[in-house]
């Protein structure tokens, strides 16, 4: 092997450390490359979800925004929805509209909009309570595309007393979530232009019991008013409300035809439901309604949870001479309603009461045993019975029309197809139906 002088190699390190000292020279302070245990530390902070514990219950500091929205530029962008929405609340708080502007990509929002926004913040922080407060956190409205676009609802109090609500639009592209649009509930949706806010309301006012408010967002030509108590009925006896996660899901949208799958679930959180809403936009209006609502899935759920198992025990079916009637069901020879069956009754006053030009019909039935005579006598205290108890909440006797069916009308056969009686069949047999005229 050939050896080399000393020297020679002491000459090549003093070569290579003076190329190295040049080029330390040329680069600039801020150009060094970062040492990578450096560089890997910040990487694994930035990718760090924000935990927004207690969001439930926070009041933000308008006087104090957050430091990481104050160098935003334009559009904000978030790993999940509800991280997003923690740093909207923030600036919301601040009352810099700056900064309220900067967190939508591409700047979507106008003047008007930031402005209002803005005011919030500032309305609060002026009155001294530190700016707003978010008693409620976030709801989730539903999905204007399905897993792409989402709606949420802030619920703010301000300092000065005032309470309100503002509808944020996010969107996913990428995988990253960023806020795309601002819609104020008394403007751009309340009026009926924006079909995900009827859908909601509507909903909410059934969750509230509120028939009439649920009704001005119905075409009352696809949705009787017979079904919208029979919802309002399920909600109650079911003890469903609406499920946190995804409430309501985009199934279709065309020109003027959209569809959700609404998700309910009950209050424990145990067990969960469906149903779904059609709602059309009539050529030459912009105001969307609910022109249909499928309550098979849901009633089935009902059935089986609150009706031991009958599907045909249900407190909505299909009127004779068509449309949706509310159904109370009686035990065997008994005139007397049960405590359920009260507090369906409680739900149909509340209609008659509220307009005194409204009218029902109140139609009695029995099973097949019996005698004929009987069985008309028995159907008529049925009638009658719902009758006096309406009348004792307060309606007026004059809006009450009331038949006697007695066993011509039997909802199921009352005896099974070899002859023998079916104590099941005629269980449902025995009812008043409420024919709600309006």
């Amino acid at each position: 092997m050939r050896q080399y002088p000393v020297s020679v190699f002491f000459l090549g390190l003093a070569a290579v450390l003076a190329v190295a000292a040049l080029v330390l020279l040329v680069m600039r302070p801020d150009e060094q490359p970062v040492p990578a245990p450096v560089l890997a530390e910040q990487e694994e902070v930035a990718g760090e979800p924000e935990k927004i514990e207690g969001i439930d219950e926070v009041v933000l500091d308008a006087a104090e925004p957050a430091a990481e929205l104050e160098d935003l530029g334009i559009g904000l962008e978030t790993s999940t929805p509800e991280e997003l929405l923690a740093k909207v609340a923030d600036a919301l708080a601040s009352g810099d509209a700056g900064v309220i502007e900067s967190l939508l990509v591409g700047g979507a929002l106008d003047r008007e909009t930031v402005e209002r926004l803005a005011a919030l913040g500032l309305n609060g922080h002026a009155a001294g309570a530190g700016g707003l407060r978010f008693a409620k956190g976030f709801r989730e409205v539903g999905e204007l595309e399905l897993n792409t676009r989402s709606r949420w609802s802030l619920e703010y109090e301000d300092g000065a007393g005032g309470k309100g609500e503002v509808f944020l639009d996010l969107k996913k592209a990428g995988g990253r979530w960023s806020l795309e649009k601002v819609v104020f509930p008394d403007g751009g949706g309340a009026d009926g232009s924006d079909s995900l806010v009827v859908a909601d309301t509507f909903l909410q006012a059934v969750l509230r019991q509120d028939f009439e408010f649920a009704r001005a967002g119905v075409d009352q030509a696809g949705v009787s008013d017979a079904k919208i108590a029979g919802l309002c009925i399920l909600f109650e006896e079911g003890g469903y409300r609406l499920r946190q996660a995804k409430p309501l899901r985009a199934m279709f949208r065309r020109e003027r035809a959209v569809g959700f799958l609404a998700n309910v679930e009950t209050v424990d959180g145990g067990e969960s439901a469906q149903f779904t809403l059609a709602l059309r936009q009539p050529e030459g209006g912009e105001r969307w309604m609910i022109s249909e609502i499928n309550l098979d899935q849901l009633l089935a759920d009902y059935a089986r949870r609150v009706a031991g198992g009958d599907v045909y025990y249900s407190p909505l079916v299909k009127n004779p001479a068509g449309g949706d009637t509310l159904a109370l069901y009686f035990d065997f020879d008994e005139d007397e309603m049960n405590e359920r069956t009260l507090r369906q009754l409680e739900i149909v006053s509340m209609l008659l009461k509220a307009d005194s030009g409204k009218r029902v019909t109140l139609s009695g039935h029995t099973d097949a045993l019996g005698s004929k005579a009987y069985n008309d006598g028995l159907s008529k205290r049925r009638a009658d019975s719902v009758r006096d108890l309406l009348v004792k909440a307060g309606v007026d006797e004059a809006q009450i029309v009331t038949l006697a069916k007695g066993a011509s009308q039997p909802r199921r056969p009352n005896v099974t197809e070899s002859g023998e009686d079916d104590p099941t069949g005629r269980r449902v047999n025995r009812r008043t139906e409420i024919y709600l005229d309006f």
